[in-house]
């Protein structure tokens, strides 16, 4: 990984959008297959250098090019999505994308031979052996370094809108869960994961990186999992907590306001606003309501002091934020609620159709 550095923090509002997808077979099944389309094949240009695999053969992830303004992110991000499938099909697979995919078996799944992931499997062992989690990461620029640690703190009140908004995972190895997005509850059984705490300045966080290194911990800074992180190799915001989804338009809703919240606290902090005191424990409580309700969460307000529908929050912060696409993800079925309607009325075949990444959406 590209060393971490305050000077990287350098460029206001550009966008980076990372999407981990699943491969499959002609039956929606995961197969391994980031041999073939990871090193056995040179990519489409657009994913040249943007496209690499997870821990499992059966996962991979895109990057988008460098996106300098968010108008660009529809159709970047729809050309990346179209390259990785046609790739994918012409060497007789199909890409699909969940939080979870809703039949892996993990212990029947081949891991990655990358040696970074053997390391992590003999340090981690079994948090990461059943790691076959899919997610949604995306990227702003920050253009200082102070000033993205405290966005990053204050992100992190508002995550738990996003992961209820986004929550599309509720299948684990075959059963159902009983929550909305098993993806973010199975991931933060590994280390340096969830919600993280608040760092003063960026020396504070450079000096946790450090630490962390240092004391082998971790093996390289991309292992710091939190739900945001400053990332001080892109000089970014990155912003780790939705789940995977098959439709472009629910990951561009969320970028949408991603991109708009960053803006917005960067305006802020510029404005001197005073950075919130709140404690972990809130937004863990938080998070816990998003994950296990979804759509149907009551969450603690943005206060964290009153607890209010899903609704009136997302509908205060669409409003604010001139981001439409919220009241769009917030009127439609959300991820969890449609696979189960689609395992309950057609079989299991329906919901893994339903998760297939198409080349022309």
């Amino acid at each position: 990984m590209q060393e971490g550095d305050a000077e990287n923090f350098d460029r206001l509002g550009t966008l980076g959008i990372e999407e981990e997808f699943f491969i499959v077979d002609a039956n929606g099944q995961p197969t391994s297959g980031t041999d073939d389309l990871v090193y056995g094949s040179d990519p489409p240009e657009i994913l040249d250098g943007r496209l690499d695999h997870e821990l499992f053969k059966f996962v991979l992830e895109t990057q988008t090019p460098l996106i300098e303004h968010p108008d660009e992110a529809p159709e970047t991000l729809r050309a990346v999505r179209r390259a990785l499938v046609e790739h994918a099909t012409a060497h007789g697979y199909n890409i699909a994308a969940a939080g979870l995919h809703p039949t892996a078996r993990w212990r029947e799944l081949e891991h990655a031979e990358k040696p970074r992931y053997r390391a992590q499997l003999d340090r981690i062992q079994y948090p990461q052996h059943r790691n076959t989690t899919a997610g949604l990461h995306i990227h702003v620029g920050v253009d200082d370094a102070d000033k993205a640690v405290w966005v990053a703190n204050e992100v992190r009140r508002y995550l738990p809108l996003l992961l209820a908004l986004s929550a599309n995972s509720p299948y684990w190895n075959g059963f159902d869960t009983g929550l909305h997005s098993a993806r973010a509850r199975i991931f933060e059984g590994l280390p340096n994961t969830g919600m993280p705490t608040t760092f003063d300045s960026y020396d504070a966080f450079e000096r946790f990186e450090t630490t962390m290194l240092e004391t082998d911990s971790i093996q390289d800074r991309g292992e710091l999992w939190y739900d945001v992180r400053p990332h001080s190799a892109h000089g970014t915001v990155e912003v780790r907590t939705p789940d995977a989804q098959a439709d472009p338009g629910r990951v561009l809703a969320i970028v949408e306001y991603v991109h708009a919240l960053v803006c917005d606290l960067c305006a802020r902090y510029e404005d001197g606003e005073a950075g919130s005191d709140h404690r972990r424990e809130l937004l863990d409580q938080n998070k816990w309501r998003a994950l296990r309700h979804g759509h149907d969460a009551t969450l603690l307000d943005l206060s964290l002091e009153e607890a209010r529908p899903l609704a009136d929050i997302v509908e205060a912060e669409a409003d604010r934020l001139g981001t439409p696409g919220l009241l769009a993800l917030l009127d439609d079925e959300s991820g969890a609620t449609r696979q189960r309607r689609l395992r309950r009325d057609h079989g299991v075949d329906a919901v893994l159709d339903a998760l297939l990444v198409e080349a022309d959406s």
